[in-house]
Order: C-alpha cells, then structure tokens, then sequence
C-alpha cells in the first residue's frame, strides 16, 4: 500500500491514553456523511460527534454533508444543532441528512472534493460507510494531505452485513441490531414450524458478500440447518450437492414425523458455489458483448462446465441470471431468491424417491433484508455509535487523518471500552474491479477456524434432527443489562 498512500500508508495503529487532554483552545468544524445503506444507530454518531466536540470547545460546529458524497461534490450541507439531533438520538434510519451510494473517483471529482471541505474551513470530514466508502475516505484522506489541506479525514466502520471486520474492528455498527431483528423473525417461524408442524420456512438473509448474519441468527435461534457460503466455497460443493444435503435433512426429519423445520441461506449463496461463480463470470462477460441475449442462444456460448450447470437451474433461474442485472450490467445476484432455487431442487429430489419418502414437503419462503436495516437500534448499537462518534471527533482534535475509528473489547461494559485508530491502508489490499487491479478495503468473510463458526459447527448436528430452536422476541431496552446492552454473540463467543 506504500506506493498508492504514500503519506497515510506511514502510519501507526494508535491507542487512546485514559484523561488525555485537547491540544486545541480553539473551536473547531467537523462535517460528516453517510454512505451507502443505511445502518441502524447512524443518528447516535452524530450525538457524539457533537457531544466530544463540545466537550472540546463550546463554540465548536457540527455539519452534515447532505446525501452522502454527492453533498460534499455539491456543496450542499447543514449546520446541524443539537435540537434536531437531540431528536434522532437512539432512532433509527439515516433522514437527518441523508445518504448516497456516490463514489469519489475521477480526477475531477476529487478537486470538487477538496473545494467543498476548504468552502467550510472544515477541521474534520467523518465517513460513516462500509468497505467502498472506507476506501473512499483513505484515498480522500491521501489526496487532502498531498494538497495541504488541513482537513482531517476519519471513517467510522458501518453496514449490517458484518464484513468490515479485521483483528482491529470486532463489528461494524448495524450488525448487531439487524441480527436481533432477524433473530426474532426466526425464532417467530420457528415458534409457528412447532405449532403447525406441517411448514419447512426457507429463510434467506441479507449479506450478499459474506454469511456474518446467518452464522449470528444460527448462534442465536438454533435451526435446523444453516448453510455457510464460506464452507460451501472451502468444500468445492456444487448446486446438486447442496440440494441433495438439504433434501436429506428434510426426508431424515420426515421419517422422524416431523414435517417441518427451518432452514437459513446467506443472501450470496450463489457465489460462493465455485460452479455458479464461474457460471455468472461467464454471463457477465457474454452479456458485456451482447445486449439482448435468450436462454437458448447463451447455452451454446458457455463452457461445457457452466453449460451443465446452468441447464439444471429451473427455468425461472435461468432467465433471472439473464434478465435481472445491476447498474454495471453484471448479474444482480442480491435479486436472486435462492430459497426459492433450494425449494426447487428439493421439490425435485423428494418427487424422484416417493417410494422412499412417507412424509410431507411443504416449503414456505421468505427474506427478512430491510427489516433489519430499518429497526431502532439496540443498546449496544446506540452505545457502540456514541462511542464511535466521540472517538472521531477526538482523532480530529489530535490532528489524525486516514485513519479508522476502532473499539475493542466491546464484549465488556462500555466504560471498559478501549479505543484504537488504526491507518485505513492497513486493512486494504489490492482487487480487481472494472478490469483493472485497484486498492480497496478487505472485505472479511466468515472465519471457519474462528471461535464463533467452531461453536456452531460443533452444535449443528443435535440441531438438525432434534428441535432446539431459541426465541429470542423482540429486543429488550430496559432491565437487565446481561439481556438489554450485550452485543453480538459471535463477539461474546470470541473472548
């Protein structure tokens, strides 16, 4: 990274020291922006970013960026007072100031950067993002420190996905609420899968890039099955390999009279499957060269392999890979509703041996996504963002820049919180995108050595015939602090 940040790529990881002092009598002017999908307890970054800056000095100024990067490129923001943030404290949403998928890259792009920080006299601009917004704060960060504007440029780690997370960041902020809210949806299906005992719900959840949030609403409800993308990815499974282990699990089940069950699938799925991965790599490309292209004109096109694998998807699937792209015209693989292609398939497999299945197969689908991403954020989530908001503002104060904020041991109680700021190139490392190999930071998928997946590997056996489902309910704010602030069970598990 030394030749791409040549300036913040020098840095240290730094550690906060207990009473350390301002070295500033002066007020300063701080600007933030969300990026990306929103995360619950956003607001709370904004409570203490003004709580430390007024803590600072009274006379300091907090600004939003409105609508994330495409406020700063405009010039658009607001002087956020502490009435209306007082408003949005512990609530959930971005619609203070609201955000934007924007990306800084062009030359052009980074001048209007640079001009709207200086029109503000800005001490301080905050990101609050995921991997790409973090990336685009390290090379924003980089470009002001070459062009000696003061301007100091601090990330705040966020998505709900759970994949920024490094030996520095034990979780990004949004994580814990979004699982808590899925969690009580799955322990509620659950709960029904009992009572009726006549519905398999196949339940897919959002986290297309890593399986973080169904290996932490496997550790907090305990179904019957949950598949991992990062083992299916380490396995070298195929589609018909997945299918026939789940068509398993559900004739093992109806042998046992129990017609029921639940099952949790990562939103990736998909591309974890080494097969389907080269499938869609394969489509992106032929679908580049030609803008319209049918189902029967693709096959002849793909490899023998792909070829194979693509005419053994229901014909829905295959038109979905063909039809539904993104905004770069690559397949858009969130869109597709693999537990309705896992349905298919063990639909499938159980027609083919009726003689040997005496039980029932009623499948019910569902995705619990912006539910999550949408909830009022949990205690440990409000406290976390606080935290992170008073963190940047302080890193700021001292003069920091191009780095992230980090919090470890938050398996503790907030007041034993220790606060680390770590250089942002230091969790980057070098990617394709766009056809061309670029710095970026790491996305990180589900560890298979760490603690929190060994737990779950080591229970998912008794889970799997026998019924250990937990209900979580709903979230708790009030009561006992072991059940209403602690944080991800992974975190806890970690310790």
């Amino acid at each position: 990274m030394q030749q791409a940040f040549p300036i913040t790529a020098k840095h240290n990881v730094l550690r906060a020291e207990a009473g350390s002092k301002s070295p500033n009598a002066h007020p300063l002017k701080i600007a933030v922006l969300f990026s990306g999908g929103e995360a619950p307890g956003g607001h709370n970054v904004l409570v203490g970013l003004l709580d430390a800056l007024q803590e600072i000095h009274p006379q300091s100024r907090l600004f939003g960026f409105l609508n994330g990067s495409e406020g700063l490129l405009s010039g658009q923001s607001k002087h956020l007072l502490r009435e209306e943030i007082t408003l949005v404290r512990n609530q959930g949403g971005f619609e203070l100031i609201g955000s934007g998928r924007k990306k800084i890259e062009t030359k052009a792009e980074f001048v209007q950067a640079l001009r709207g920080v200086q029109e503000l006299d800005l001490d301080g601009l905050v990101i609050v993002g995921g991997d790409d917004s973090n990336t685009n704060a390290a090379m924003l960060a980089e470009y002001f420190s070459k062009e000696k504007c003061k301007t100091c440029v601090i990330g705040v780690p966020k998505t709900i996905d759970g994949d920024v997370k490094n030996p520095y960041v034990a979780t990004p902020f949004g994580f814990d609420t979004a699982c808590k809210v899925y969690s009580e949806l799955i322990g509620n299906l659950a709960k029904d899968a009992l009572t009726t005992r006549k519905y398999t719900h196949f339940i897919r959840l959002m986290g297309r890039s890593a399986s973080h949030i169904a290996l932490e609403c496997a550790l907090s409800t305990q179904p019957n099955c949950t598949l991992i993308g990062e083992e299916v990815a380490a396995a070298n499974k195929t589609l018909k390999q997945i299918g026939e282990e789940v068509t398993q699990l559900v004739m093992k089940r109806g042998e046992a009279g129990k017609n029921y069950g639940v099952i949790l699938i990562p939103e990736g799925l998909v591309e974890f499957i080494p097969e389907m991965k080269l499938l869609i790599e394969e489509l992106n490309r032929l679908v580049a060269e030609q803008s319209t292209i049918s189902v029967t004109e693709v096959l002849p096109q793909l490899s023998k392999k792909s070829a194979s694998c693509y005419s053994a998807l229901p014909k829905t699937i295959q038109e979905e890979l063909l039809l539904n792209r993104d905004s770069h015209g690559n397949v858009h693989v969130s869109s597709i509703e693999t537990e309705l292609l896992l349905i298919e398939l063990v639909r499938m497999n159980v027609a083919s041996r009726q003689k040997k299945f005496q039980g029932n197969f009623t499948p019910m689908h569902h995705f619990f996504g912006y539910e999550g991403r949408g909830s009022y954020p949990s205690n440990f989530d409000c406290n976390y963002c606080t935290a992170l908001g008073k963190a940047a503002a302080h890193m700021i104060d001292q003069r920091l820049s191009g780095y992230l904020c980090a919090i470890h041991d938050l398996a503790q109680a907030p007041t034993e919180w220790q606060l680390f700021a770590i250089p942002l190139p230091r969790l980057m490392h070098r990617e394709l995108r766009k056809g061309k190999m670029t710095s970026v930071v790491r996305k990180t998928l589900v560890d298979l050595s760490g603690s929190a997946f060994q737990n779950f590997q080591a229970k998912r056996a008794n889970w799997s015939i026998e019924d250990h489902y937990l209900f979580p309910g709903p979230m708790q704010f009030y009561g006992d602090p072991c059940l209403t602030d602690c944080g991800p069970r992974s975190i806890s598990l970690s310790r």
